[in-house]
């Protein structure tokens, strides 16, 4: 009987600890959403009310409305996309070469592309921008998204690398000889078994490219290209700070992230640990 009541109040405990993590990590989406709500009065009232008194979706009316964010909404979304599948389709065929092809100074290469992700990305501003004023990249769509891959691939190339280690080589050795070129081999039967290890890829990818601030800052003048990041940042003014519609950005924002993610989680869980054991 003690055994019994002493498991029954250690899961009480588990779960109440599980509960007070979650809260934990929920409370800044939670208290985003609450100010999002919050007629204007309210935020800026001296006495805080931690639940709105008079809820509103009036901020995110304005935002839609009044605002460019429409604009640095589809330029991000434009910008991530078209970043994760170019860095994806480059990254496969990389990390093919890797895992499949043994040639010299082979090894050698795959930690420099590894070094290249060790570098802090302002390092990086003056050379591209350079590079892309003389081929007029700048204030475009195609500059972005290579400036994002710069930083996306040589990562990609290493988690896809592990991720194909793991697909058999007997089943591509079979379809070679069956007739398929190497191409077909990749199409047919590599990439399939892959498919846990995109999803990951891209998910890491596409977030990092929704996410990245520095180069859309950089490389971007016109309100006609500028992402969310670069556009949330417009509402923090040098004297005042629109919280109504800076916190109903933010909570738009993650709409996508969230929606990936419930695409994805199936092969996602499946790819966090796919590359983990060699066989």
């Amino acid at each position: 009987m003690r055994i019994q009541a002493k498991r029954i109040l250690s899961m009480v405990l588990l779960y109440l600890l599980l509960v007070l993590i979650l809260l934990y990590v929920l409370f800044p989406y939670i208290w985003t959403f609450l100010c999002s709500v919050k007629p204007e009065p309210e935020l800026f009232s001296k006495k805080i009310h931690y639940l709105p008194i008079s809820p509103t979706i009036q901020n995110y009316v304005s935002l839609f409305g009044l605002t460019k964010f429409p604009r640095y909404f589809l330029n991000s979304l434009i910008i991530a996309f078209a970043t994760t599948v170019l860095a994806v389709l480059i990254s496969i065929l990389a990390a093919y070469a890797f895992s499949r092809f043994r040639f010299p100074m082979r090894y050698l290469l795959m930690i420099i592309v590894l070094l290249t992700t060790m570098f802090p990305k302002i390092l990086l501003i003056i050379p591209l921008f350079m590079i892309f004023r003389s081929l007029h990249l700048i204030n475009t769509f195609a500059g972005l998204i290579l400036a994002h891959s710069t930083f996306a691939i040589p990562f990609s190339v290493w988690m896809l690398t592990g991720f194909l280690e793991t697909v058999p080589r007997d089943l591509e050795l079979a379809a070679l000889i069956d007739g398929c070129t190497r191409v077909q081999a990749l199409l047919k039967i590599v990439i399939p078994l892959m498919l846990p290890g995109i999803a990951a890829t891209a998910v890491y990818i596409f977030i990092s490219s929704w996410n990245e601030y520095l180069y859309a800052l950089i490389f971007t003048t016109t309100p006609s290209i500028r992402t969310l990041p670069v556009g949330l940042k417009m509402f923090v003014g040098k004297y005042e700070v629109s919280w109504g519609w800076l916190t109903a950005g933010g909570m738009v924002t993650s709409i996508p992230l969230v929606i990936l993610f419930f695409l994805v989680q199936k092969h996602l869980i499946k790819g966090l640990t796919a590359g983990a054991v060699k066989q």
